[in-house]
């Protein structure tokens, strides 16, 4: 199969990021099919889609992510769609040899230290994060891909209170649209966050009125991801 090089499917076409994306990226070019379209958990609705638009890149942002307790509570749903699901996008990428994607979480990192880099070792802090993580085992068998270890969230901040004892790098889903097409062809694993700080000083940027909260109960205390990577890559584009 010829491949497009212009052409670029992104899963998980009503998700949050995904419409962000339609928004910003405005561009033909870009498919967002939904789940009717372009099944995760079936190899027959992957290759039929991907052999009709035969496209240079796939970037994977179908999967279930909140609530977090949904992966305590329905193990099996998590496992299909995060884990298997992403396993049969790998197989089907690597049998087209299209450039794959992947975006994970910067929540496999183990939160303790904080800036954490690529290279440094991984101990997902919660089950959420574990089925992100089998996914990455999967992505990482295939070369022509990208791991995006991202943190994201709504604009405007939705909360009415914001951890004050967290530290991470929250970043909006519209900065993630304009960092993306600088990413598609690079390999590996990249960092993909704003800056370091904590929830609520990040919130408070954009709710003055927000109020405090302690977030020890849900979270480490440091999962921010080091981004200097991420940083070089931008400058030099």
């Amino acid at each position: 199969m010829r491949l497009d090089k212009k052409k670029v499917i992104v899963s998980g076409g009503n998700g949050r990021f995904a419409r962000v994306l339609k928004n910003q990226i405005n561009s033909k070019n870009y498919y967002f099919p939904d789940k009717k379209k372009l099944n995760i958990l079936n190899i027959r609705s992957l290759e039929n889609y991907v052999t009709k638009v035969k496209p240079a890149y796939f970037v994977h942002t179908a999967g279930l992510s909140r609530p977090m307790e949904i992966h305590n509570k329905q193990i099996s749903k998590s496992i299909d769609l995060n884990i298997i699901g992403t396993c049969n996008v790998v197989k089907v990428c690597e049998k087209f040899k299209i450039k794959l994607i992947y975006f994970s979480t910067g929540y496999v990192y183990p939160g303790t230290k904080g800036n954490y880099k690529e290279i440094d070792p991984v101990n997902p802090i919660n089950k959420y994060a574990l089925s992100k993580l089998g996914g990455e085992s999967a992505v990482r068998m295939y070369d022509n891909s990208l791991i995006l270890r991202i943190i994201m969230c709504e604009k405007p901040f939705t909360h009415k209170s914001a951890f004050f004892d967290i530290k991470t790098n929250f970043i909006f889903h519209d900065e993630v649209s304009k960092f993306l097409p600088k990413l598609l062809n690079k390999k590996g694993i990249i960092n993909l966050g704003g800056k370091i700080q904590t929830v609520y000083n990040f919130a408070k940027k954009y709710n003055k009125n927000i109020k405090k909260s302690s977030g020890k109960k849900f979270f480490p205390p440091n999962p921010s991801m080091n981004i200097s990577k991420l940083k070089k890559i931008l400058k030099s584009k």
